[in-house]
């Protein structure tokens, strides 16, 4: 019997190498893992003297060789006719591959990263998962253990067919990886490979009949999939999808701010001097609502902050830290998930789903493209201000949206409707007296001056809208008629 060694992570191979040699195993491998087989005293017969030819260009060429590959491919059925060629066969196939990934992820120039594009490895692992039948094709060393456990039991054909499926996983994930950074400058390349590896299993999904699991993508930065739990329940899948959808607005702003959020839609948002004071605006913009819902900070949570939250029922609180003082007050919910996010998002794309494929865009970035005033009254800077602020929450919120604001917090939202003017009249009731004199920000144009009479008949003092239509004279001459501030911002920000 014969094992082929060649790994780049030497992590519990001298101890793999041991079981195998107890076992009978003659123990054949290549360069420096042959090295290291022999100053742990281990007999190892090195991949050369079975090929005949010497490592060369640099340790690029060593296993790519017919006694090395017929080894590992030949069925059970052809082990005479390997015999007959002078070869015997591998039972077990020990790979780990050139760490590409950490080169490319630590930045190193483009002629090392090359360098460190693994192909005798893959070739090894593809042939020893295809030969799965009577080969252990070993990706990972956190596998030996079993490996030998199978071996010392006669064999385990489940256990083949798991590696064989693991090491074919790897080198596609790892080709992908390649792919990706070659194609780095193509937004939209003709082929995007997307790798999902599982980052465990959920209770269920949006409801619990559902099965579900979560996965990152490999290569990907996601600042939720790098938080930390710091009490109450795991997070479910819907908890998981109302977060991001909370850490994405609240890092809209700059200032102190808060969000609640509900179903993936805001409820409200607060901005302050500090966390508590957004939280309590963010509370008071839509005080029903928020219940059972998620709040995110882009400040860490102080214990004035968690006094605010006292013992309203959420379902999870994220922020890039949490006081000593806040966490002692907070402990005393226990199911209340508790998130320490490392980092504000970052741009990237956006997938979406569809049955046998994927929409992808880039993400929505900026808030205005532009500030123009179009009626005779113009906007003061308080109102641009909460202009601002109003359509950067309406970014966030299901098309049609409107939002109505002050510069300090959401006043009413209304958001996911069918026809603009019932999503305005929403907001608006929403907002009830508080929208005297307050602003109204649209996620998209105006088709007709409807809203902005609907805005004038509850007080709106200001308008901002990307404007576009046909009819934007309609509105304008509504604006001006009403004594309304609008600007127009070019940037329509539809979320579906």
């Amino acid at each position: 019997m014969r094992a082929l060694l060649s790994v780049f992570d030497k992590a519990g191979l001298v101890e793999f190498a041991r079981g195998l040699a107890g076992l009978g195993f003659e123990l054949v491998a290549s360069g420096g893992t042959a090295q290291a087989l022999r100053d742990a005293g281990l007999g190892v017969t090195p991949v050369e003297a079975l090929t005949g030819f010497p490592e060369a260009l640099g340790g690029r060429v060593k296993t790519l060789h017919p006694a090395i590959h017929a080894g590992i491919l030949a069925r059970p059925d052809q082990l005479e006719e390997l015999g007959g060629l002078g070869l015997a066969p591998f039972e077990v196939v020990a790979v780990n591959l050139y760490p590409f990934e950490r080169a490319v992820a630590e930045g190193r120039p483009e002629p090392e990263a090359i360098e460190a594009i693994d192909i005798g490895g893959p070739a090894l692992l593809r042939a020893a998962a295809k030969n799965f039948a009577r080969v252990y094709a070993v990706c990972d060393p956190a596998d030996y253990p079993r490996v030998l456990a199978a071996l010392a039991g006669g064999g385990d054909a489940g256990l083949r067919r798991e590696l064989a499926v693991k090491a074919f996983a790897r080198t596609a994930a790892y080709d992908a990886a390649i792919a990706a950074w070659l194609g780095r400058e193509e937004a939209f390349p003709e082929r995007r490979v997307l790798v999902l590896e599982r980052a465990g299993r959920l209770r269920y999904g949006e409801n619990p009949h559902q099965a579900a699991a979560l996965y990152r993508v490999r290569g990907e930065e996601g600042p939720l999939l790098s938080a930390r739990v710091l009490q109450g329940k795991p997070m479910s899948y819907n908890n998981y999808a109302d977060a991001e959808a909370a850490w994405r607005l609240v890092f809209e702003f700059e200032q102190p701010a808060a969000a609640a959020i509900k179903h993936q839609m805001p409820s409200g948002v607060g901005l302050g001097a500090g966390p508590a004071e957004a939280y309590a605006r963010a509370y008071a913009a839509d005080p029903v609502s928020i219940f059972g819902g998620i709040v995110a900070f882009n400040r860490p949570v102080d214990r004035a902050a968690a006094e605010a939250i006292g013992n309203l029922f959420l379902e999870v609180v994220l922020a890039p830290g949490f006081t000593e003082e806040a966490r002692e007050r907070l402990a005393r919910k226990r199911n209340l998930r508790l998130l320490e996010v490392p980092a504000p998002p970052r741009p990237g794309l956006g997938y979406r789903q569809l049955a046998g494929g994927f929409l992808v865009q880039e993400e929505d970035r900026g808030v205005f493209a532009e500030v123009r005033p179009v009626t005779e009254r113009r906007p003061g800077d308080e109102e641009l201000r909460a202009l601002a602020f109003a359509m950067a929450v309406a970014k966030h919120a299901r098309s049609n949206a409107i939002v109505v604001a002050n510069g300090e917090r959401t006043l009413g939202i209304g958001q996911g409707q069918t026809s603009r003017v019932d999503a305005a009249r929403i907001a608006l009731e929403k907002a009830g007296e508080a929208a005297r004199g307050a602003v109204l920000a649209s996620d998209g144009f105006f088709p007709f001056d409807d809203v902005v009479r609907l805005a004038g008949a509850y007080g709106v003092a200001a308008i901002a809208q990307p404007g576009g239509s046909k009819r934007d004279a309609d509105s304008i001459a509504a604006a001006n008629e009403l004594g309304i501030a609008m600007v127009f911002t070019g940037l329509r920000h539809f979320r579906h």
